[in-house]
């Protein structure tokens, strides 16, 4: 049984979630905490219910969702697993900081490459992998069946998509990708998204203007 802990970090209110099941294994994905006291908070809540931190898991690595990223890799010492293609976002990430007008230095950690298809485990608890291009060009969504609930990152929002400006988005290719990948999952299935607040598969597909 898998639990999902919702915080919204930084400037652009970016969803940062830390899913854990009952043995207190967990995972953190797309660590977004920007300045000292959101850091306390997401430490906090993972030192006080005593979880062990598996792994940091991005669904893409926009500067927003990885704020956070270097401090989580220090302080849990687990690999970060994302798509290959988003290495070379993560990598632009110093120049996205400087013209939003801040610092980011470069990340320097372990990273492990996800794909399509694939599945990460907390115990028994299984997040599959879905491969939604192209709001960024390796963007992932993570799925649990057993508990219809889909992490989607920033390719399906509630009434919304993803942004298709930004390096290497692509408007109809990020159509495709959710058309395919999450309107195909049962429409029952909780769709946690990047920013904003939790939808539901069946009423993006009945409601959602951009369909």
């Amino acid at each position: 049984m898998l639990n999902i802990q919702i915080f919204s970090f930084n400037p652009f209110s970016e969803n940062t979630y830390l899913v854990f099941n009952e043995n207190k294994k967990g995972f953190i994905i797309d660590p977004g905490n920007w300045n000292k006291t959101e850091t306390e908070t997401l430490q906090n809540f993972i030192e006080n219910n005593g979880i062990s931190i598996q792994n940091i898991l991005l669904t893409h690595a926009h500067i927003d969702h990885v704020l956070g990223l270097q401090w989580a890799f220090d302080t849990y010492k687990v690999p970060v697993k994302m798509h290959q293609e988003e290495k070379e976002i993560l990598n632009r990430n110093p120049m996205s900081a400087r013209n939003y007008g801040f610092d980011f230095k470069p990340f320097e950690g372990e990273i492990e490459f996800l794909k399509e298809g694939d599945s990460v485990f907390l115990d028994e608890d299984e997040l599959k992998v879905l491969f939604v291009p192209e709001h960024s060009p390796g963007s992932i969504a993570f799925y649990n069946n057993a508990q219809n609930f889909v992490i989607s990152g920033d390719a399906l929002f509630q009434g919304s998509i993803g942004r298709t400006d930004l390096y290497r988005g692509n408007h109809t290719q990020l159509l495709e990708s959710i058309r395919t990948q999450l309107f195909t999952l049962p429409e029952e299935t909780q769709v946690y998204s990047g920013h904003g607040n939790p939808t539901q598969i069946g009423f993006e597909k009945n409601h959602n203007p951009f369909f």
